[in-house]
C-alpha cells in the first residue's frame, strides 16, 4: 500500500460537529476499502486565499492515509458528489509523519505566546 496525505476544505457554514461527521465518513470508506488513516487534523475555519463556490472561509481537514489507489480514487469519488466539500488535495508520500503539521504547531506556539503575556 502506498501512503498519502489528504486535505479537504469543507463549507464555512456548517458546523464543526458536521465537519467532523464528515472527516469520520471518508476515514470509514478508506477503512472499508483495506486501508487506514492513520492521522487526522482538523486545522479549523481558516480564510480562503480566493473564493470558491462563493465561501470566503473554510474548515481545513488534514488525513494521512496508507492506503491501496483504489481506496483513494473511491474517496476522491465521492467528495466530488458530496456538496459540503469545497476543494480536496491527495499527494503521495515516501513516508507519513507522525508529528503534528506546521499548522497545528504554529497554532501551538501562538498560544503559548498568548499565555506568556507576549504580543505577536
Amino acid at each position: 500500500m502506498a501512503y498519502y496525505e489528504h486535505i479537504l476544505i469543507a463549507r464555512q457554514d456548517i458546523s464543526s460537529q458536521a465537519v467532523d461527521a464528515l472527516a469520520e465518513e471518508f476515514a470509514g470508506i478508506i477503512r472499508e476499502n483495506g486501508g487506514e488513516v492513520t492521522k487526522t487534523e482538523n486545522w479549523g475555519l481558516r480564510t480562503l486565499a480566493y473564493r470558491i463556490k462563493k465561501n470566503r472561509k473554510g474548515h481545513y481537514i488534514m488525513m494521512n492515509l496508507d492506503a491501496p489507489a483504489a481506496a483513494v480514487a473511491e474517496m476522491e469519488r465521492l467528495e466530488k458528489i458530496n456538496e459540503d466539500v469545497i476543494r480536496s488535495m491527495t499527494i503521495r508520500v515516501e513516508e507519513l509523519d507522525v508529528e503534528p503539521s506546521p499548522v497545528l504547531r504554529s497554532r501551538d506556539d501562538r498560544d503559548d505566546r498568548r499565555r506568556e503575556g507576549g504580543r505577536f
